[in-house]
């Protein structure tokens, strides 16, 4: 066997931009973080309807300015202020919770340790509906200190004992938002070959 025939072949340079784009590319893909869903609760209804007034102040003053072709106006400046101010007590007087998506085969998983029983799975449901959600809760929710770490959050007692606590519409909410951060895609589709 001659020498030539033994030796590995230099990839040309256009491989080797390849392997690099490709490499850039999926290193890119590997760190992207999962999404997030949060729950905002506030319990000071005064607090509340100042920031929805402020809010639908400015979207008046905003069209206002508009049919007027004006740039922002005084008025517009105050409902502007009194928007941010309103938003400012709004989130002081609000408390979060924050669901991060979890990796496909950990949401199979969690499904699978919460089965219907046969009634359930008759009735349509893909999970036990008395259990799941707590269980879901828990391993989707993301507490974080002050300084952005993550810290312990809700177990899954704590998440059941906030379900039955709570109304129907708030329960409601918070398992919503634990499954609607399961659902949130950043990605979206090309068709090809299409004007």
């Amino acid at each position: 066997m001659s020498a030539a025939a033994r030796s590995v072949p230099t990839p040309s340079p256009e491989a080797v931009a390849r392997d690099a784009h490709w490499a850039r590319k999926l290193a890119r893909l590997r760190a992207r973080q999962l999404p997030e869903q949060t729950l905002r609760i506030c319990d000071d209804l005064a607090v509340k309807k100042r920031l929805e007034q402020a809010k639908l102040d400015v979207a008046r003053c905003r069209v206002a300015d508009a049919e007027a072709e004006r740039s922002t106006s005084p008025e517009t400046e105050r409902a502007e202020q009194n928007l941010a101010a309103a938003q400012a007590a709004f989130d002081e007087a609000s408390l979060t919770l924050t669901f991060k998506a979890l990796p496909r085969p950990v949401l199979d998983g969690l499904i699978k340790r919460f089965p219907p029983t046969e009634e359930q799975a008759e009735e349509g449901d893909a999970w036990n509906p008395e259990t799941f959600p707590a269980a879901l809760i828990a391993a989707a929710h993301v507490e974080r200190d002050a300084g952005g770490r993550v810290v312990e959050g809700l177990s899954e007692e704590e998440a059941l004992e906030l379900l039955d606590s709570w109304s129907v519409a708030e329960s409601n909410a918070l398992f919503a938002a634990a499954w609607q951060a399961q659902q949130i895609s950043r990605a979206s589709t090309v068709e090809l070959g299409k004007d």
